[in-house]
């Protein structure tokens, strides 16, 4: 039995305009609890910005994060999944591409993203992986509890 994108994804989408700060971006992401948010205008995708892309393409060459902004930093253009598209396509894409998380788009409208996280559970909901993406975060060092 076939399974679909929209039984196993993230539902909801977490996004910042073009123009909004990588400071503007982190902080969604804190308050989401998410490595990374959709940067989208006109409710259409533009991009994907990661947690990864705001510290190694911006602050680690020494950018402002106040004053760059999330499309000169995201990922343009990302591999996207539909909500009926079967979960063995996005396993196909992830590998392929090697990514993470595939933005899951309908009509060029994002409806949310599936995960490597939301694809373990549903593959296996016993495994590390699962069990791990599960798992509320721990707290890091200079996270005041």
């Amino acid at each position: 039995m076939a399974q679909f994108v929209r039984e196993v994804m993230t539902a909801g989408v977490a996004a910042v305009r073009p123009d909004a700060s990588l400071v503007e971006a982190a902080q969604l992401m804190r308050a989401q609890d998410i490595g990374d948010v959709l940067v989208a205008q006109d409710n259409r995708l533009i991009g994907v910005l990661t947690d990864r892309d705001i510290a190694l393409r911006a602050v680690a060459d020494g950018f402002d994060p106040l004053t760059v902004n999330a499309e000169s930093v995201c990922t343009p253009a990302p591999v996207c999944v539909g909500p009926d598209d079967e979960v063995s396509t996005a396993v196909t894409l992830m590998r392929q591409h090697a990514v993470r998380r595939l933005p899951v788009v309908e009509d060029g409208r994002p409806l949310g993203v599936v995960s490597l996280g939301d694809l373990a559970e549903f593959q296996d909901p016993r495994s590390a992986l699962a069990d791990i993406s599960r798992a509320a975060p721990s707290a890091g060092p200079g996270t005041v509890v």
